[in-house]
């Protein structure tokens, strides 16, 4: 089985895009993120007609998670226990946001997520963040004890390169950015100690972006980042036989900023994956 994540950065606009590709690559489930649309405005019947079940959570224009799946999807979850939300105005309540989702396939428990961005590191939006990421790695810290627990994977947009070396844009290696202040590089690392993940593709793929500006021919010159993960459980890491960043997705006409990110996972004959239609 093959499953992917992807930061689509708007469905309507890119469904064509995205279907072809999910058909190209041969990926079975993919969890998406920035689909930047309500649950109404979702194009279901492309991606039903192409062969995949969808559940998606869309609250307005903005964020919005996803999961396009030749399997069927079971349980779908929105949000997670103790998510914070956000609002600009500190007088007004925090809002929830569609940030995460999570659903079971094939006996696996998988959770898409978006992390705020931060804006900047003297912005409101950078502490939401840091309380976001710290907020899901609680949510997930006693999972395994649970007798129901299945092997699981928090896949994304993470919005954090961990180390410099998965920086290619200058921009970001200034001092005072946000996706590289060392508190979030330890955020994101605390995260992975509390919701007991590791990153399932570096092993595979140690060197590559995920992620190009389309302004100053950034991914002309390979100035990216490496920002979207696929973190699994030891149960799913153990299961993971191979990995790729699918570079060759963010070429060609309307292409999303962001690349899918792929494992490859052990479990079964692939002759009875269900058919591409």
């Amino acid at each position: 089985m093959r499953i992917a994540t992807w930061n689509v950065n708007s469905i309507r606009t890119r469904k064509g895009v995205v279907i072809d590709a999910l058909h190209r690559f041969d990926i079975d489930v993919v969890a998406l993120q920035e689909t930047k649309c309500r649950d109404d405005q979702f194009p279901y019947e492309d991606f039903e007609d192409a062969g995949y079940d969808i559940v998606h959570h869309g609250l307005n224009q903005w964020n919005g998670v996803a999961f396009a799946s030749r399997f069927p999807l079971s349980d779908p979850e929105p949000g997670f226990v103790g998510m914070p939300g956000f609002s600009k105005d500190p007088a007004q309540p925090p809002v929830q946001e569609a940030r995460a989702l999570s659903v079971t396939v094939e006996g696996l428990r998988l959770c898409s997520v978006y992390v705020p961005n931060g804006r900047g590191v003297d912005d409101p939006h950078f502490a939401y963040k840091l309380d976001w990421l710290t907020a899901l790695g609680a949510d997930y810290r006693d999972y395994h004890v649970n007798p129901e627990a299945l092997p699981f994977a928090i896949l994304g947009d993470f919005n954090i390169a961990p180390t410099d070396g998965d920086v290619g844009d200058p921009h970001f290696l200034l001092p005072g950015t946000t996706h590289t202040s060392p508190v979030e590089r330890e955020a994101l690392g605390n995260f992975l100690t509390t919701s007991k993940t590791t990153d399932v593709v570096r092993d595979f793929v140690n060197t590559g972006y995920t992620f190009w500006d389309y302004k100053q021919g950034k991914f002309q010159k390979d100035q990216g980042l490496r920002i979207d993960f696929i973190f699994g459980s030891q149960e799913f890491s153990d299961r993971v036989v191979g990995a790729e960043i699918l570079r060759s997705a963010r070429q060609g006409e309307g292409p999303s900023d962001h690349v899918p990110v792929v494992v490859d996972i052990d479990g079964g004959d692939p002759d009875d994956r269900p058919m591409v239609f």
